[in-house]
């Protein structure tokens, strides 16, 4: 049998109830997520559940899309978002092996694709 763990956060940023600089939909830290590295992103509401879990080769660009774009499949749920949690894993095949896991293991809400426990 195959033991996965989940990797523990390199960076977890979360929301501000009342930004006082730059901010998008509260998060203010964005500066803090590599943006040239790739790993898995997941994101939180304030009751710490699951709401998504994602992959990209730079996460930066690719979590700040989700803020700002209209195909994302958190576009109506954004506002939800109070934490995101970047585990930092450059191979493909980890990011894709724990982005899989994480969804089925923590039942990730948003999630639609690579979902078994439905």
């Amino acid at each position: 049998m195959i033991q996965i763990t989940i990797p523990a956060p390199d960076v977890t940023i979360l929301k501000q109830t009342d930004p006082q600089l730059s901010h998008i939909y509260g998060f203010t830290d964005f500066h803090l997520i590599p943006r040239d590295k790739g790993g898995i992103f997941m994101f939180y509401n304030e009751k710490d559940e699951l709401l998504f879990v994602g992959k990209a080769r730079k996460l930066r660009p690719r979590i700040k899309k989700h803020f700002e774009d209209t195909v994302s499949v958190i576009k109506d749920h954004r506002n939800e978002v109070t934490k995101i949690e970047v585990c930092v894993q450059e191979s493909p095949v980890d990011r894709e092996i724990y982005e899989t896991y994480i969804i089925n293991e923590l039942k990730a809400k948003y999630n639609e694709d690579k979902v078994f426990f439905r």
